[in-house]
């Protein structure tokens, strides 16, 4: 990997940690666990459509990892490795085959992925599946916010190709 690659990486990391840890300080807009923005997808995405997949995955842990360690706790690490997991294999795929001005439709995908994981890991965690009952108004938030998220994306690829 050269340096310029390198220090794009970075930028990027660092662009997704500082939205996730500004993210974690606004209040949640709902009594539903796991709804928010998810604003720092926003470089998930970017980084999925123009850079490879080995790369997207090291920016996500990376914000994952650091965003936890500033903002969170050990079980909120699960919780989001759980479910940014599945959002970004999900991406990652999607960014194969929609073309690139289909961000939105991966990060629709992307964000129920991630609800989904973070279920899936809350029902390891707590040892029931009652909180999948959760799933509906997630779902409902993740094409709301995932759609937003992609359209953002897609600004950034548009506006960062134009120089």
């Amino acid at each position: 990997m050269d340096a310029k690659r390198l220090a794009k990486l970075a930028m990027l990391t660092t662009a997704a940690l500082i939205i996730f840890t500004f993210e974690a300080q606004i209040p949640a807009p709902t009594p539903i666990p796991g709804i928010k923005l998810g604003l720092a997808n926003i470089i998930t995405v970017y980084a999925a459509f123009t850079m490879t997949g080995y790369e997207a995955v090291l920016i996500l842990l990376c914000r994952i990892v650091l965003g936890s360690l500033f903002t969170g706790t050990a079980v909120s690490m699960l919780y989001s490795l759980g479910g940014g997991a599945l959002c970004i294999i999900a991406t990652i795929i999607l960014a194969k085959v929609l073309g690139p001005g289909q961000m939105w439709v991966a990060s629709v995908c992307g964000a129920i992925c991630h609800n989904l994981g973070q279920l899936i890991v809350a029902a390891l965690i707590m040892g029931t599946a009652a909180v999948f009952v959760y799933l509906p108004p997630l779902m409902i938030s993740a094409v709301i916010t995932g759609a937003f998220t992609g359209f953002a994306a897609q600004y950034l690829a548009n506006r960062l190709r134009r120089g």
